[in-house]
């Protein structure tokens, strides 16, 4: 069974979610504090899936994300690249997207590219929302249809369905110019997106996550943890059980990393027996 690794810190609050997501969708979530893994970096290379929660971690000082994208900058860094290159796939939510922007695996190097040794400087941002205040809700979530993101691919829903929750003060979506934006959608590394007129923070092009160029990493404001059941829904008892076959959103999304794990290990197993 696949081992997911949920990565804790002081601040963070939805690290129970975020595990609950994976073991329904079949992994064995194992939670660990940023503290051990500063001691021992080698605890990642366990992991056959990664998560990095939402919440507020370190109070979101400075900035959000800040303190614990600079604590793993120099020690883990390496280890997630390394994680990445055996195929890991990994999700941060909200804090988490805010984490791995400032930590340099998002957006990351262009197809064809390789990662660098050391952490680079962030090229996105996740800035202030225009209102300038926290926004509590559901939003409607779109799939482009170029998307390298393993997440996000073949999701299944209907207009009703298709809603996701999103709670965050600073999730506007900002790349560093104009030729970062076209890299990043020409390459088919926008994940997810609001849907029409929908846009609840004013973030570029309607960005509401993005992947890396493998689609094994995946940052995105809303919390796909928070809707792994139908009862989330916040029109469930509006839906026809016609819509509510099927899994929620969150779920196909957890499911998806899982499945691709679990062929990856089948596909391995069978090259070594050759």
């Amino acid at each position: 069974m696949a081992k997911a690794l949920v990565i804790t810190a002081p601040g963070i609050n939805c690290d129970l979610e975020l595990a609950e997501g994976f073991a329904l969708a079949g992994a064995t979530p194992w939670s660990v504090h940023i503290n051990e893994l500063l001691e021992n970096p080698a605890i990642i290379d366990e992991a056959d899936l990664i998560g990095l929660p939402g919440g507020f971690s370190y109070g979101d000082s400075i900035a959000a994300g800040r303190i614990m994208a600079n604590l793993m900058r120099k020690t883990l860094y390496p280890k997630f690249i390394e994680a990445l290159r055996r195929g890991v796939p990994m999700i941060a939510p909200c804090n988490g997207f805010q984490i791995a922007v400032q930590l340099g695996l998002l957006p990351g190097p262009l197809p064809g590219g390789d990662w660098c040794g050391s952490a680079p400087a962030p090229t996105v941002a996740l800035a202030q929302n225009e209102s300038a205040r926290f926004i509590d809700k559901w939003v409607q979530f779109q799939v482009p249809t170029n998307t390298r993101c393993i997440w996000t691919k073949n999701i299944n829903s209907t207009p009703a369905t298709s809603l996701i929750p999103i709670a965050h003060g600073e999730g506007r979506f900002v790349p560093a110019n104009h030729a970062v934006m076209q890299d990043i959608e020409s390459s088919g590394r926008v994940a997810c997106r609001y849907g029409a007129n929908n846009n609840p923070n004013g973030s570029v092009g309607d960005v509401m996550g993005i992947c890396d160029a493998s689609g094994l990493v995946l940052g995105l404001m809303p919390h796909p943890e928070r809707f792994l059941r139908w009862t989330q829904h916040p029109t469930w008892t509006r839906l026809s059980n016609e819509e509510q076959q099927g899994d929620p959103l969150g779920l196909q999304m957890f499911k998806n990393a899982v499945q691709h794990v679990t062929k990856n290990k089948t596909q391995n197993r069978v090259e070594q027996s050759v």
